[in-house]
């Protein structure tokens, strides 16, 4: 597999990103492919795992690790393969579901990560919320943002609208996308956005992954991911928490609430009137509710 590396001197003095960068590159599987995830705070009261999609990468949450890392949570923060500081393979035909759900299942048992506390927005949920069936023990909360289980059903018109924008545009303008999506976003901000990618040839994941989404029955992933709703709707006996950005026309309410109606005992979402799909932009207010809803608030060791 061809892999482009980001060059380390594109993430400097990222705003509101001092997270010191930590990297494994000999995951069973993935021996070679460097992998980086931020890793702070510590587990006194168990750990966040925080999940981004596409087109972002861990800086999504930069808002939220400083608050869950208060209030005594470890906070792991992957990038995902072909984005952020991890390797990018040249070919859009390297990424599939399994090779990415694949890498989260090494990943979390490298830092035998325990008493998770699974956050996910966007691909994040797509890929997160099929872990913790074949992982249970090791996962008691959820905070779900702006994301869905893909069973295999056709996808909603806002979907389709994005794929068929995506694959009409190969060197897509992350950081522009994002400010259209939150107008008040600086320019130092999207930036941030930008960095991973050098240029086109960075943005194979970014092609590749709309049209990774499990929407017909025999896709792949839609059948592991049947399994996870049942899995979700059964079996769950964890605590959970759902914030809906309402603008977006993507996976907002109209995705977001048949999720909570399989998720067991997910109390009434927190809906944000003015956020987009990246809800994480958001982030401090949903971070401190999530924490209150699960008796963390205020904690610290």
């Amino acid at each position: 597999m061809e892999l482009l590396r980001t060059p380390d001197d594109r993430f400097d003095g990222l705003l509101d990103f001092p997270f010191a960068p930590h990297y494994v590159d000999d995951l069973p599987g993935y021996e070679g492919i460097r992998v980086h995830y931020v890793d702070e705070g510590a587990a006194h009261h168990g750990t966040a795992l925080c999940l981004h999609g596409n087109p972002t990468w861990s800086y999504l949450y930069r808002r939220m690790i400083p608050i869950f890392a208060e209030a005594g949570l470890r906070v792991v923060a992957p990038d995902l393969i072909g984005f952020g500081r991890s390797d990018k393979p040249v070919e859009e035909s390297a990424h599939g579901f399994a090779f990415h759900r694949s890498m989260l299942i090494r990943l979390v048992e490298r830092l035998d990560l325990r008493d998770v506390m699974l956050v996910c927005q966007d691909w994040g949920g797509l890929l997160g919320l099929t872990l913790p069936p074949d992982m249970p023990g090791r996962f008691t909360r959820l905070l779900a943002m702006n994301t869905a289980l893909a069973v295999g059903t056709p996808p909603t018109r806002g979907f389709a609208e994005w794929r068929a924008y995506s694959n009409r545009t190969p060197d897509l303008a992350v950081g522009k996308m994002l400010m259209r999506g939150k107008p008040d976003m600086s320019a130092a901000e999207a930036a941030g956005y930008d960095a991973p990618f050098p240029d086109a040839r960075y943005k194979a994941a970014l092609r590749a992954f709309p049209n990774l989404v499990p929407d017909e029955p025999d896709a792949p992933g839609a059948e592991l991911s049947g399994r996870a709703s049942q899995w979700w709707r059964e079996s769950w006996s964890g605590r959970s928490f759902m914030a809906i950005g309402l603008r977006d026309p993507v996976l907002g309410e109209e995705s977001m609430l048949p999720l909570r109606s399989i998720i067991r005992g997910c109390p009434e979402p927190m809906r944000l009137a003015d956020a987009g799909h990246f809800v994480p932009e958001w982030g401090g207010p949903v971070a401190r509710a999530a924490l209150a809803e699960f008796d963390l608030r205020g904690l610290r060791h």
